[in-house]
């Protein structure tokens, strides 16, 4: 690939199980992350603006490098040199799917430097694929590939898991609210909580309140109160972050269907209200939570050919 190509991305964060719907249901939210690429003749220089300035690493270990060169293998193509700079505004290690943003954004911007070459480019199920195979699971990668609410799943029949989604279009009438405190965790910290095994009975109960929110988030919002109901994980995360634990069972008292953004510790409230209740708010600031209203986040967007800033 020759130097001097260059390309963009944007993605959103993403809200991954949204209560019930484990490893499976996602979120796109409107926090967005941005990456410029530049192909250069040798060497590697990233540059991070806002989160993660100055904590991230600037080499070839960067996620979002490492997604690159990913997209980039997987479109049949090389770089001998890249500038990859980064604008970060969705907060690390919060439950906002701010790893899965990364990777694609970085998998993206590989595929605006492969579609200014002969070969095609990676299609909308590769990036899902290449996306969620860094994760593991493909909850917060499918959402930031599609947008909106999607459901995702895994097919291990072939012996490697083969990853897929699809969109749901959500109900204009539900409105979203992120709570995102100061107090950092990471979903490998928080797995270690949840029990390899799970009784029929909680099985169950998970599988009929995801089903019920699918209905809930598209057609019915009046159902998200019992729909967004869990058993499988929250709980078992709860003592590892008291305060948000504390903060959901005081908004869902208020009636208000909220969960654990992914592994937390951020917290997703969804209402048919278009402002949480004063309460809420006040008890959310006075415990070090930022309250956001947010919109469903769009898919990913990627577009060869920028202009480079000097």
């Amino acid at each position: 690939m020759p130097a001097g190509l260059s390309a963009t991305a944007v993605v959103s964060a993403s809200s991954a199980n949204l209560g019930p719907g484990f490893d499976s249901l996602g979120l796109a939210l409107s926090l967005v992350d941005e990456i410029i690429v530049e192909t250069t003749d040798f060497g590697l220089v990233v540059t991070v603006e806002g989160e993660g300035a100055g904590q991230v690493p600037l080499g070839a270990d960067h996620l979002v490098v490492r997604a690159i060169q990913r997209g980039l293998q997987a479109g049949g193509v090389t770089a001998a040199g890249l500038v990859v700079r980064c604008r970060n505004d969705i907060p690390h290690s919060r439950g906002l799917g701010s790893s899965a943003a990364a990777v694609v954004s970085g998998i993206a911007a590989a595929n605006g430097l492969i579609a200014q070459t002969d070969l095609a480019p990676l299609s909308e199920s590769q990036l899902i694929q290449l996306s969620s195979e860094f994760e593991g699971h493909p909850d917060n990668a499918a959402a930031a590939v599609l947008g909106g609410p999607v459901v995702s799943w895994a097919d291990n029949s072939s012996g490697r898991p083969e990853y897929a989604a699809v969109p749901l279009r959500l109900h204009p009438d539900i409105h979203l609210f992120a709570a995102i405190p100061e107090e950092r965790s990471s979903t490998a910290e928080t797995r270690v909580l949840l029990p390899p095994q799970v009784n029929h009975e909680d099985a169950r109960f998970n599988l009929s309140r995801t089903a019920l929110l699918v209905v809930a988030l598209t057609q019915r919002p009046d159902l998200l109160m019992p729909a967004t109901e869990d058993v499988l994980h929250q709980p078992q995360r709860a003592p590892a972050m008291p305060a948000s634990a504390e903060y959901l069972r005081l908004l869902r008292r208020l009636n208000i269907a909220t969960v654990l953004s992914g592994a937390g510790p951020s917290l997703l409230a969804l209402s048919t209200e278009p402002e949480l209740p004063a309460e809420a708010v006040q008890y959310g600031t006075a415990n070090g939570f930022m309250v956001k209203k947010m919109t469903a986040g769009q898919g990913v967007r990627w577009r060869p050919g920028v202009k480079v800033p000097g």
